[in-house]
């Protein structure tokens, strides 16, 4: 991995201010993209100086715009999902090495080594479709587990019934990582109690089914599946990192991304009326991982903050385009 890439991911205590903006002026400089952003903005968004004046990229520009720091032929140009006739953000990646140290850094922080673990993907809408970012890190994942019942599954839910079966019966600590629609599918099915599986949601019903609130979800999911918690990962196309909840919808950040709310009537708000930062908004991700794309993603997330650092996802703007951010675009 480049050096420059390696500091992403170290001694954040005392530098994460200034790689942030180290990292704005190298995109501001490197990628037409973003440059072009910031200049229509406000004569003030130019003043970088701390982290409060850098601008956010609305997410909705990957799908009209190649989003690139510098020039590079991409390793991989992951794609995100959406409903039939939709059109997709695209993420060009420089280095899929950088996106390995991202998310399998990440997953050892929360969960420690993959290979503690029997790891399944049941991704249907994701498999069924190419080029998604979340089925290489779980595909990755799954093999630094090197368990050999570790995998991906479609539909075959009574295969999965049996399988988890058998982990529940050698007290395997086992992750499966799921579609909201296909956990909820699978849990109807086959009603069990789980002790020694952790169930991690991503994402919702993918037009499969009913939309629920992620509270809505857990339940059903806690009630069928006998766990405590469910537990959840927070990523997009847009971002080569991610955060988890481990229960209760909280999430937390790895050291070298952070979330950022901004006021739902002004995009270049971030502190109430006593000044300090809100606890309410819409959500703005600082992720140092895309170095080689935005490490500003204005998304169109509500959200809450709490003082432990944790956030919830509240849901979406009204009358938002998915993953847009038309607040910012009618400037």
């Amino acid at each position: 991995m480049e050096e420059t890439a390696k500091t992403i991911f170290e001694n954040h205590a005392s530098g994460f201010e200034v790689k942030v903006l180290e990292t704005f002026s190298l995109q501001y400089r490197g990628n037409p993209v973003y440059r072009n952003f910031v200049d229509n903005l406000p004569a003030l968004s130019r003043k970088v100086k701390r982290i409060a004046d850098i601008p956010f990229l609305p997410v909705s520009l990957f799908k009209s715009h190649f989003v690139v720091t510098g020039v590079f032929e991409p390793e991989a140009v992951f794609e995100s999902s959406g409903t039939t006739g939709a059109v997709t953000s695209r993420h060009a990646v420089r280095s899929l090495e950088l996106y390995r140290e991202s998310f399998t850094r990440c997953f050892r922080n929360f969960y420690g080594n993959p290979s503690e673990w029997c790891i399944i993907g049941l991704l249907p809408s994701y498999l069924e479709r190419g080029n998604s970012s979340l089925v290489f890190m779980v595909d990755e994942l799954i093999r630094l587990s090197g368990h050999r019942e570790s995998g991906f599954l479609l539909y075959q839910y009574p295969e999965l019934h049996a399988q988890l079966l058998r982990m529940e019966a050698l007290s395997q600590k086992t992750l499966l990582i799921g579609v909201g629609f296909a956990l909820l599918d699978f849990a109807e099915l086959f009603p069990m109690k789980l002790n020694y599986t952790t169930i991690m949601e991503t994402g919702g019903m993918k037009g499969r089914r009913e939309e629920l609130t992620r509270n809505q979800l857990h339940g059903q999911l806690i009630e069928q599946l006998g766990v405590g918690q469910i537990h959840s990962e927070y990523g997009m196309t847009e971002l080569l990192s991610q955060a988890y909840s481990k229960g209760g919808g909280l999430f937390h950040c790895p050291p070298w991304m952070k979330v950022i709310l901004r006021a739902e009537d002004d995009p270049f708000s971030f502190t109430d009326s006593q000044g300090q930062p809100l606890k309410e908004g819409v959500i703005n991700i600082i992720d140092l991982a895309n170095r080689h794309s935005c490490a500003f993603i204005a998304t169109d997330d509500l959200g809450r903050m709490h003082e432990d650092g944790s956030f919830e996802v509240l849901g979406r703007l009204d009358n938002s385009d998915i993953r847009g951010c038309s607040l910012l675009l009618s400037i």
